[in-house]
This record gives C-alpha cells, sequence and structure tokens, in this order.
C-alpha cells in the first residue's frame, strides 16, 4: 500500500547501502551521529493473516530483534487510535554491536493498521521505528512522533 509522509527537517534519506535494506521500504537518517551511531528512522510493512493482531505482530517484531541484539527488554507498549484505526506503539530497549562498537539503543516503534478502502477486511499494517543511542533517544522522539503524524495512504490525490 503507498503511503506518503514528510521527514523532519534535516533528515535525510539513506542509501540502501547503508543499512540492513531487507524488508525496509525506507529508511532516513539523521545529520548528527551520536557517538558515531546515526539515529534512523525506517519504515516496512505487510498484510498480516487475519488473525494476527498488532500485539502479535509487535512480539514477531521483538523476537526478530533478539537474533541480533542482547538484552532485548520491552520497555513500554500500549494501544492507540481508534477501533477504525488501530495502532500499538513500543519501546525496546537493547544491546548490539554496530560499526564495531557495542551500543545501547533504544527502539520505538509504530504499527499504524491502514484499511483497504474497496474491502475494509483487508488490511496492511505500516511500522515505522526510530532507533537512536540512548543518550540521543529522548533529543530525537519528538521529531518521530511528528514524523508519524503525517503517514497516511497516498491516494494519488494532490493536496
Amino acid at each position: 500500500m503507498p503511503i506518503e509522509f514528510r521527514l523532519p527537517e534535516g533528515w535525510l534519506p539513506a542509501r540502501p547501502d547503508e543499512f540492513d535494506a531487507a524488508g525496509v521500504a525506507f529508511a532516513a537518517v539523521h545529520p548528527q551521529p551520536d557517538a558515531g551511531f546515526a539515529a534512523n528512522i525506517t519504515i516496512d510493512g505487510e498484510v498480516p493473516p487475519d488473525a494476527s493482531s498488532l500485539g502479535d505482530l509487535a512480539d514477531e517484531s521483538v523476537e526478530r530483534l533478539r537474533k541480533v541484539a542482547e538484552t532485548v527488554v520491552v520497555a513500554h507498549r500500549r494501544k492507540v487510535g481508534s477501533a477504525d484505526a488501530p495502532a500499538l506503539t513500543q519501546r525496546l530497549t537493547f544491546s548490539t554491536v554496530a560499526h564495531g562498537r557495542r551500543r545501547d539503543l533504544v527502539q520505538s516503534q509504530v504499527y499504524l493498521c491502514l484499511l483497504d478502502v474497496e474491502d475494509p477486511r483487508k488490511r496492511a499494517v505500516i511500522r515505522l521505528a526510530l532507533t537512536a543511542t540512548a543518550p540521543q533517544h529522548d533529543a530525537v522522539l519528538e521529531e518521530f512522533q511528528a514524523f508519524v503524524r503525517t503517514v497516511r495512504p497516498d491516494t494519488g490525490a494532490e493536496a
């Protein structure tokens, strides 16, 4: 499902060779790295099985991260949105080796459920993630939240 969004001021689209592009539809990086690690925003999505809840998808994301990182902790999880537009947020903390150095990272994830306009029984789930060092996370979180508010289905209509 095509979407449209607006990056926060100063954030730059990442080149596919700058990140693990498997399954990522889009990535952007913060212009000011913290200790050599650039905070990043990634977008991916899927059409999940009908029985999958947003919580199930969030659990799967945690398990995927546990395969490549250490000490993955779900620090926060909350259902948000409405019955017509359900969403879920979660914050993960973990330790991993990035650029040859062990780092403590924080990832804020937002799962947005988008219904097919022609058949509301069909849905796609978009996952938006902010990954940053623990010291930088809170400094860039507000920009990520502003970014999330701009994400919407691309209907092809010009504004």
